[in-house]
């Protein structure tokens, strides 16, 4: 059996035991609470709105715990100190982490953000394409999945990262700097992607779909998956039900999303639109992927030594 066939053998195995956690081994050795690290964007919100996880982790009596995060960096500094158990992040936070010796491993993989995320300009800007930024100054936030697109992108228009003037920022006062002026270009996923085209004239340079091949991932502390696998099968069980729903209630998505952010509904509705609903085993070709972006990190010395992405990828066991 190759390793992709495993891998997916594995997870489908993992969601097989998320339904049905109230029997064997799995029973008798629970946590007091499972902790889920979030980002106010996408699948894991419309699950913890339908209590999708809550419910396969009822038969052990484990309360789950919502902890919120701007950006996937703090989310997985958390997840390495154990201040929660589970979480999800864009492409770049995880390799930052494993650089760095956290405690972490993937669990699965979501669809990537596509048109959900990309290059912004004020639409009178004169940048008109990626290398015309060139000396300009880009607000994007360190170690995001945002980061890597810009990189991505300026390597494709020929340019290299040390060509911009890179301005460190999370996104709400990366977008209080760009629709004063003082940054040429934002590099932003959705629902802050949709929210800035919806409050004035901006143009897309580039986004991700047209610049690489990057996906999401659910993430787990290595300890507590370890030593609670039920929960974290549980989890993406829950998640992927969700991404069924989604899939087919585009415009209850768009409203659930606005009731959790505070973002109009109409933005919301954008972002639903254009998302990609789904959890995804860990192929050999997301893994692959996954292990250029962190060569690229590498190559560019923003991480401290190479990494070998595949060191940190969680086997389920085996029922």
């Amino acid at each position: 059996m190759t390793t992709t066939r495993r891998r997916v053998t594995a997870l489908l195995g993992s969601l097989a035991v998320g339904l049905g956690l109230g029997t064997g081994a799995l029973a008798q050795d629970a946590p007091k609470e499972f902790r889920i690290g979030y980002q106010k964007v996408g699948l894991i919100v419309v699950a913890r709105q339908q209590g999708l996880i809550e419910k396969r982790l009822a038969s052990q009596s484990i309360p789950v715990r919502w902890v919120e995060f701007q950006a996937g960096p703090p989310l997985l500094e958390a997840l390495n100190a154990g201040g929660i158990d589970f979480g999800y992040t864009g492409d770049a936070p995880p390799i930052f982490s494993q650089a760095a010796g956290g405690n972490l491993v993937y669990v699965g993989a979501a669809a990537p953000t596509r048109d959900g995320e990309a290059i912004l300009v004020k639409a009178n800007s004169p940048i008109r394409t990626v290398a015309d930024l060139r000396g300009k100054t880009v607000a994007v936030g360190r170690g995001t999945s945002s980061h890597n697109l810009l990189i991505a992108a300026l390597e494709k228009a020929g340019l290299s990262f040390s060509d911009v003037k890179p301005a460190y920022l999370l996104p709400s006062d990366a977008g209080s700097a760009f629709a004063n002026g003082s940054v040429d270009a934002w590099v932003i996923w959705d629902p802050y992607l949709a929210l800035a085209q919806s409050r004035g004239e901006t143009r897309v340079l580039a986004n991700a779909g047209q610049t690489h091949d990057a996906s999401s991932f659910f993430l787990a502390n290595r300890t507590f998956a370890e030593k609670y696998p039920g929960p974290v099968s549980g989890a993406l069980a829950g998640l992927s039900e969700a991404a069924g729903w989604a899939r087919e209630h585009r415009d209850e998505v768009a409203h659930a999303l606005a009731s959790v952010t505070g973002v109009p509904y109409p933005v919301q509705k954008v972002a639903a639109d254009r998302t990609e609903f789904a959890v995804r085993p860990l192929t050999d070709e997301i893994l692959t992927a996954q292990q250029t972006t962190a060569d690229r990190f590498t190559r560019l010395g923003l991480i401290p030594r190479p990494i070998k992405v595949r060191d940190i990828v969680w086997t389920p066991p085996r029922t």
